[in-house]
């Protein structure tokens, strides 16, 4: 009878080693302020990205992924929390989550893992996002350029344990300003091809060859990172993610809803699960990525507080699409003055409203540096001293500064952005804006979002205390995707 008991158990601890065995470990690698379509696979004229170029073709290239805010802190919330900025309370750069949020270390924790983050954090309060700390890699997006990153602390957690899986994150700081690292010299700023949003000026030039340097440097961390990955025996296990994070610091991307502000990067690799070399159109957003991980490692997503979707079924090529719609806000503050903006996308069609279009558009970190040196504060004093010169140089400031309470895009054909469709007189444009307000009506009824009045140094000071001023509802699950 004994011997029968201890086969028993022998069986049930085997089924548990398998069980675990069937657990991916998870990696997810985010550049910092990376303008997507500067990447050479969204069709980059001029960055030269090896690895990721290698990345995409062992994996899935997603076309069409979105952040639901321009700015470092609140897309990271997004990304880790699976909910939208007025959901979990960070919907300001600078500020905080809502206390109680629970996040990817709580999910994957309650499933066995060990989560860890490298690198750039910029997320609070540390209740609602328990990482590990893993050492190695600058934490500051403001570069040290004496200071290289280091691999054995990434190392020691992967390798740490044979029979618990990990999650980790690599949050680098590449290319953020102030674009000190890499080769430059690899980018002459005369053979740049500049793209149609950004002005030509010569400062401007030499700013966007030091940005493109650091993508190639940040393409370098990925090679490091994925070579420690195989070293370690984890290629084959791990389901890998890179994102771009939002646009570059360049005006028109970051800190804005056009496309190449939200649009972001996304690249999965997953050997056996996903397909290598394949591309999809299906639309996804932050929001989505926390719910598809814990459903990769066979989490229950169900009555969870996401407001996003697994896009799990997408992965294994089971699916070409995901959501309908992909959302956006701005809050301005603390960045400049009150300027709010929201957005929606289904994918062709972008529909942004300014709802303060009396008022100048003003970014500090743009337009406020004019006792800087380098050329990476300085280029938009030369974009507004060429205004006199150029006609296309004041369009582009124009655009810039001064913007219509509403415009649309078919962002399919013009990826820039520069047309707006409201200009023209069509009854199938006035069907579309009329689709793509009233849906951008529901989704900020269903968070709660109080427009003008959230963008305001008080909201953003009650935010950053934890004492958020506005609060989403109850989650209501019959939201569009």
């Amino acid at each position: 009878m004994s011997r029968r008991l201890i086969a028993i158990f022998a069986l049930f601890v085997m089924l548990g080693s398998w069980a675990t065995a069937d657990q991916p470990n998870v990696l997810v690698i985010m550049a910092d302020d990376c303008t997507y379509n500067d990447l050479s696979i969204y069709g980059g004229l001029n960055a030269k990205t090896p690895n990721l170029d290698q990345l995409a073709g062992e994996g899935l290239v997603f076309n069409q992924a979105y952040v639901a805010e321009a700015m470092c802190q609140p897309c990271r919330a997004e990304l880790y929390t699976g909910q939208y900025p007025m959901r979990n309370g960070c919907a300001w750069n600078h500020s905080s989550s809502v206390p109680e949020t629970r996040s990817i270390p709580h999910h994957l924790s309650e499933l066995g893992y060990r989560v860890g983050i490298a690198g750039k954090v910029h997320v609070l309060p540390q209740k609602a996002f328990p990482f590990e700390d893993v050492p190695g890699f600058e934490k500051s997006c403001v570069r040290e350029p004496t200071r290289t990153h280091d691999l054995s602390g990434a190392e020691a957690f992967v390798t740490r344990s044979t029979d618990q899986p990990f999650c980790m994150v690599i949050a680098l700081v590449e290319p953020h300003v102030p674009w000190v690292m890499g080769d430059a010299s690899a980018y002459p700023a005369k053979k740049i091809v500049l793209p149609p949003n950004i002005a030509d000026t010569k400062v401007t030039r030499e700013a966007f060859s030091r940005y493109l340097a650091e993508i190639t440097y940040m393409d370098g961390q990925v090679g490091e990172i994925l070579a420690m990955l195989e070293a370690t025996g984890h290629a084959e296990d791990t389901l890998v993610l890179f994102t771009s994070e939002q646009g570059s610091q360049f005006p028109g991307n970051k800190w804005t809803n056009w496309d190449t502000g939200v649009h972001t990067a996304l690249i999965a690799r997953w050997p056996g699960i996903v397909a290598a070399g394949k591309r999809t159109d299906a639309l996804v957003q932050y929001a989505d990525i926390a719910p598809t991980i814990v459903d990769a490692v066979g989490g229950d997503v169900t009555g969870k507080s996401f407001d996003g979707t697994s896009f799990l079924s997408v992965l294994k090529g089971q699916a070409d699409t995901h959501r309908k719609y992909v959302y956006g806000v701005h809050n301005n503050v603390p960045e400049g003055p009150p300027y709010p903006v929201r957005s929606i996308s289904d994918g062709k069609y972008r529909y942004i409203r300014n709802l303060s279009p009396e008022s100048l558009y003003i970014e500090k970190h743009v337009m406020a540096h004019q006792n800087s040196t380098s050329p990476s504060r300085t280029y938009w004093q030369t974009w507004v001293w060429e205004t006199a010169n150029s006609d296309a140089i004041y369009r582009l400031v124009d655009r810039y500064q001064r913007r219509p309470a509403e415009t649309l895009y078919h962002t399919a054909t013009d990826p820039y952005e520069m047309q707006n469709l409201l200009n023209t007189d069509s009854t199938s444009i006035a069907k579309t804006r009329e689709e793509l307000s009233l849906e951008l009506d529901r989704w900020l009824e269903s968070q709660g979002d109080p427009g003008i009045e959230q963008d305001t140094r008080e909201s953003h000071r009650a935010a950053k205390q934890g004492n958020h001023r506005f609060r989403a509802p109850a989650q209501e699950r019959t939201v569009t995707h």
